[in-house]
């Protein structure tokens, strides 16, 4: 853990505080000028012996002893964790951190991730994948650590159960986030929370008891993964279907070279809304396939028949290479 703001504020101001008895004490006891008086007091507490400005009274010098004994410790304190500060590299790690917020700052769109356990870094790297921004919540120093020294993306070192952590995160402009806390309370309370902050934000939760998936979908959660659950089903159908497990796999792999990709139908150029499928034609220009779609009243709508058309608030899902997913997006959003 390093030295806080708070630190060094008290530092600052236990040096400006010297300071100013410093200069008032010699500007009404001896009637030295500011400059004079500012001189005086930073040899004094400096305790570096020059010449004094003028001759003291024993007034004057009364208190400069006393300066000299207050200041004496105040003063080591204060460098001491200013020094600190600086060299041990807290100073880097809080510029670093400053700079982590004004990136965040002005992200829009962005999806955050809560946590970073095995389940906030897999879901981050899922991110990373498809190029799509992110910022990292999470309040422990040694993870902290881990996401600054090996640049895994922006982060907001905060507790994210408070509204500030989210707000910092800049959770009014996102578009999604991703709780994946291994506490059910605390995944409740974040639901609660984003909702509040943005009521349109998409929420996907971690839930690690089974009966806590309906409260977090009461809360606003649109979505509750149970890796337990999960984990279990898969490892069953891996006796059960383990071709077609397998196939699902190979598409969802990040080595594989066919990938699933969204198409938000609210960003098509003008010329493909309120087209059929047929009639915008894309297996046959660009490769890829329209395998699925996500009706504006949450229907999913699997193989769509081509003569559906699309509308704007609907969601394609496509399949491809990821040269034939490229070429299909300059078509889409660009013609």
């Amino acid at each position: 853990m390093y030295s806080g703001p708070q630190n060094i504020r008290i530092a600052l101001a236990l040096l400006i505080a010297i300071m100013l008895i410093g200069v008032a004490g010699y500007v009404f006891i001896e009637n030295f000028t500011i400059v004079e008086a500012f001189y005086m007091t930073v040899i004094t507490v400096s305790t570096v012996g020059f010449k004094e400005v003028h001759e003291m009274d024993p007034a004057g010098q009364i208190f400069t002893s006393f300066l000299i004994i207050l200041s004496f410790g105040l003063f080591a304190y204060a460098l001491t964790t200013l020094t600190r500060f600086v060299f041990d590299g807290n100073f880097r790690n809080y510029y670093y951190d400053f700079k982590m917020r004004k990136i965040v700052g002005r992200m829009q769109s962005h999806v955050i991730v809560v946590g970073w356990g095995r389940t906030g870094h897999r879901a981050v790297d899922q991110l990373n994948k498809h190029n799509t921004q992110f910022v990292i919540v999470e309040k422990d120093q040694e993870r902290i650590n881990s996401i600054r020294s090996k640049k895994y993306g922006p982060y907001i070192m905060e507790s994210s159960t408070t509204d500030e952590a989210l707000t910092l995160a800049g959770i009014e402009k996102a578009r999604a986030i991703i709780t994946t806390l291994p506490n059910d309370a605390a995944n409740l309370m974040i639901i609660i929370t984003a909702k509040k902050l943005n009521p349109n934000i998409q929420i996907i939760s971690r839930a690690v008891r089974e009966k806590s998936d309906i409260k977090l979908r009461r809360a606003g959660a649109n979505n509750v993964i149970m890796s337990d659950r999960m984990g279990g089903s898969r490892m069953a159908k891996r006796v059960t279907h383990p071709t077609t497990l397998e196939f699902i796999d190979t598409l969802l792999n990040q080595q594989a070279n066919v990938h699933l990709e969204q198409i938000f139908c609210e960003d098509l150029s003008e010329c493909f809304l309120n087209k059929t499928i047929k009639e915008m034609n894309v297996g046959a220009k660009t490769g890829a396939n329209i395998i699925g779609m996500r009706k504006s009243d949450g229907t999913i709508v699997f193989n769509p028949s081509p003569d559906v058309v699309v509308q704007c608030s609907d969601k394609l899902f496509a399949m491809g290479t990821d040269e034939e997913l490229r070429a299909l997006r300059k078509l889409l959003f660009t013609s």
